[in-house]
């Protein structure tokens, strides 16, 4: 399959931290987050609260990987809740995913994305490679 494009991110942490201080994450959440990403991440705030880092965390990967794949995909301009991450299953193990699920109506060069993420400290690192069929 030939590739459609190439994007990267990355996200320092702490930047985040302060923009969820000052406007919660609940209200960051309902902006980027999909709807099955948004069940998950309030399964994770029943679980934590609302101020952990592991909150900022699941946020944070999210932000980067639909950034790096806004770049993959242009001149496609998907919505923040168009594109849907699900992060490595420990139990089936099941590697991680990104779908486009475009709302419109309309036909998309995009076959598959292939997304890696990695995070380090005060770091998170996305890439998605799209491809088209």
């Amino acid at each position: 399959m030939p590739i459609l494009g190439i994007g990267v991110d990355i996200l320092h942490l702490p930047r985040l931290i302060g923009l969820l201080n000052r406007r919660g994450s609940e209200a960051f959440a309902t902006k980027i987050l999909s709807s099955q990403e948004f069940r998950s991440f309030q399964l994770l705030t029943e679980q934590h609260g609302d101020k952990t880092e592991r909150i900022a965390r699941f946020l944070g990967v999210r932000w980067a990987v639909k950034e790096a794949a806004y770049k993959a995909l242009y001149p496609i301009r998907p919505t923040w809740k168009e594109i849907t991450y699900s992060s490595f299953d420990g139990v089936t193990g099941a590697k991680p995913t990104l779908v486009y699920r475009p709302v419109r109506d309309c036909v998309t060069p995009v076959d598959k994305l292939h997304v890696s993420v990695s995070h380090d400290g005060a770091y998170i690192y996305a890439q998605v490679i799209a491809e088209s069929p």
